[in-house]
C-alpha cells in the first residue's frame, strides 16, 4: 500500500499510470511473490523524474538522508515499517546504535539524524549516536535549528563488539555511506548486525551495477505486466577507466555518450516524442549531486575546459572519479511553483513510508536537480494510508503516488538483487 498524497502535481495522462491502475492487484500480488526470495534493503530512497511519457528512477541512495524533509504525518507509518525491519534483523534487539555521515555543520542533515532517531526510538529500541569523528573524545551535544539537541558519542570497541560507554547494542545502523572506505573499527564485529551491510557502501557500490539489477527486474516485471520496459528503465552505458585531469577516457566518454542517444533518438521516433535526448555523465560512486553534467551531444565530452573538468574530477571525501555512468537523461514535466521538481521516495523495509519533491529554481527540467538552489516540498497524508482509486483519473493524487511507489520498489528490489550479487562469500548467508 502507498501513501495517500494530496500535493500530486497535474500531468499528462499517462497510458502507463493507467496501466499500474488497471493492474494494482496483479502488481501487489507479483510484489509479494518477489519479497518472499529477497530481502529488501533496510531502508532507501529513490530519485524519479516523470517525463509525462516515461517515468524512472535515477538514483537509488541506500543510505538516504533526508528524513526530516517527510511530513510529519508519515511518522506512524515509518514507525510501523521499522518494526517489521527491526524484527527480521534481530528480534529481541533493545538497543541500537545509529551511526552517520561527519556532517556536523551540516544541520539539515543532523535533523535528519535526530528524526531517524526518533522513528527507530518509536519502535520501542534504545537508539544512541555514535560517531566515527576522531576529534570527538566525550559525548557532544549538538544544537538544532527546532531546539532540540543532538547527542554525538566517541565509538568504544571491546572485545570484538562496538558500542558506547555503558552501551551495548544488538545492531549497528550506519547512515553513513563510507565513501571512503570502512574504518577498521566497523570491521570483523563479533555477533553485531550491521544494517545495511558493509558491501553496501560507495567504496564498494557502483550505480552501474545497480542500473544493470535493475534492468533485469524491470524485464521481469515488463513482461509481466505487458508494458515496454523502456517506459520505466533509463539506458546507461559505463566508462571504466577516465582521469578527467589528464584527458583520459575521453574517447570512450564520447562513444557512449553516441551509442545512449542514438539508442534514446530510436524510442523517441517510437513514441513520437519531441523532446531533445540528452544523457547525464556522472560519477559511478558517490552521492551530493557532485560530478554530474547534462551532455545532448558527444561532442561535448571532448576537449572538456579546466573547469568542466575539475568538477568531474572529484567526488565526496576529494575521492578521485575514475569511472562515470552514462545514463540517458529523464525530462521532468513536474513543477511546483513554475520551479522544477522531481519527486523522492523513501523506503523503509518493503513499504513506502513517505517522500517529498526536490525543487531547484536555478535548473532546468533537463538537468541535475541535486545542486545550489534546490529546496524540499513534503508530501502530506490526506489519509493515512491508501490503494489507487480505480475509479479515478490516472494522475489523480492517490494514482500519480501509486505509480511513484510502483517504480521505486522496483528500484528497492533492484537494490535487493545488486546487494546479494555483491555481498562477500561470508555475508551469503
Amino acid at each position: 500500500m502507498v501513501p495517500r498524497l494530496t500535493t500530486a502535481l497535474t500531468g499528462p495522462l499517462l497510458e502507463l499510470e493507467r496501466t499500474f491502475l488497471d493492474r494494482a492487484t496483479e502488481i501487489e500480488q507479483w510484489f509479494r511473490a518477489q519479497w518472499q526470495e529477497h530481502t529488501p534493503p533496510f531502508y532507501c530512497s529513490v530519485d524519479l523524474r516523470n517525463a509525462g511519457f516515461k517515468l524512472a528512477p535515477v538514483d537509488t541512495n541506500l543510505f538516504p538522508g533526508g528524513f526530516n524533509n517527510l511530513n510529519p504525518a508519515f511518522l506512524p507509518l515509518c514507525v510501523q515499517a521499522a518494526m517489521t525491519a527491526i524484527e527480521k534483523i534481530c528480534p529481541d534487539a533493545k538497543n541500537l546504535l545509529l551511526i552517520p555521515e561527519n556532517h556536523t555543520r551540516n544541520q539539515f542533515y543532523l535533523m535528519n539524524v535526530a528524526t531517524l532517531a526518533t522513528i527507530l526510538n518509536r519502535t520501542g529500541l534504545n537508539v544512541r549516536i555514535g560517531t566515527l569523528i576522531a576529534d570527538i573524545q566525550a559525548p557532544t551535544p549538538l544544537a538544532l535549528p527546532d531546539g532540540q539537541t543532538l547527542l554525538l558519542e566517541p565509538l568504544k570497541r571491546l572485545n570484538g563488539r562496538l558500542g558506547l560507554e555503558d552501551f551495548d547494542p544488538c545492531a549497528i545502523l550506519l547512515n553513513n555511506d563510507l565513501s571512503a572506505g570502512v574504518p577498521a573499527i566497523l570491521k570483523d564485529l563479533h555477533e553485531q548486525t550491521v544494517i545495511p551491510p558493509l558491501h553496501a557502501g560507495w567504496h564498494i557500490r557502483r550505480k552501474s551495477r545497480h542500473f544493470a539489477a535493475y534492468d533485469r527486474v524491470v524485464g521481469d516485471f515488463a513482461q509481466a505486466m505487458g508494458i515496454d520496459p523502456w517506459l520505466i528503465n533509463p539506458y546507461f552505458a559505463v566508462c571504466g577507466r577516465v582521469n578527467f585531469q589528464e584527458r583520459q577516457g575521453e574517447e570512450c566518454l564520447a562513444t557512449n555518450v553516441d551509442a545512449v542517444l542514438t539508442r534514446v533518438k530510436a524510442k523517441y521516433a517510437q513514441y513520437g516524442v519531441k523532446e531533445q535526448p540528452f544523457v547525464i555523465v556522472k560519477a559511478d560512486a558517490g552521492t551530493y549531486g557532485m560530478g554530474i553534467m547534462t551532455v545532448r551531444d558527444a561532442s561535448e565530452v571532448r576537449g572538456l575546459n579546466r573547469k568542466q573538468r575539475n568538477k568531474m574530477a572529484v567526488g565526496k571525501e576529494g575521492l578521485q572519479v575514475t569511472e562515470v555512468i552514462i545514463q540517458e537523461g529523464v525530462h521532468t514535466h513536474e513543477t511546483i511553483d513554475n520551479h522544477t521538481a522531481e519527486p523522492v521516495v523513501y523506503m523503509i523495509d518493503r513499504y513506502v513510508v513517505g517522500g517529498f519533491y526536490r525543487v531547484n529554481t536555478e535548473r532546468g527540467r533537463d538537468e541535475n536537480l541535486n545542486a545550489p538552489g534546490m529546496r524540499f516540498q513534503p508530501l502530506a497524508f490526506d489519509y493515512g494510508c491508501s490503494l489507487p482509486d480505480p475509479e479515478g483519473a490516472p494522475d489523480d493524487a492517490p494514482n500519480r503516488f501509486f505509480a511513484y511507489g510502483v517504480v521505486a520498489r522496483l528500484a528497492l528490489w533492484a537494490a535487493a538483487v545488486e546487494l546479494e550479487l555483491t555481498a562477500p562469500p561470508l555475508e551469503v548467508a
